[in-house]
């Protein structure tokens, strides 16, 4: 099991970017959160198997098809302990 926080920069707020990310999250069973932020980025952090996170950071990429994503950057991260996949309050 492995966990990557993602930061996505674009126009990614206001285009359903992170109902997207829940949903594409959750088919593919991850666990998690995702949450906008207020400088107008994305984040969050997947957790899984080391495949299953690297194709949905690489889906991330291209995102839902009104964002537009400029940048995306990762880290590795600790795991965290959530059971499900969540989407959290904007930071």
């Amino acid at each position: 099991m492995i966990a990557i926080h993602v930061t996505v920069e674009g126009r990614v707020q206001g285009v359903g970017y992170r109902a997207w990310v829940k949903r594409e999250a959750d088919a593919v069973g991850l666990t998690g959160w995702v949450r906008n932020r207020a400088d107008g980025s994305v984040e969050a952090v997947f957790c899984g198997e080391p495949d299953v996170v690297r194709a949905m950071v690489e889906a991330c990429q291209r995102g839902p098809s009104f964002a537009r994503v400029s940048r995306l950057a990762t880290a590795m991260c600790p795991p965290t302990a959530a059971q499900t996949f969540d989407v959290l309050q904007t930071e």
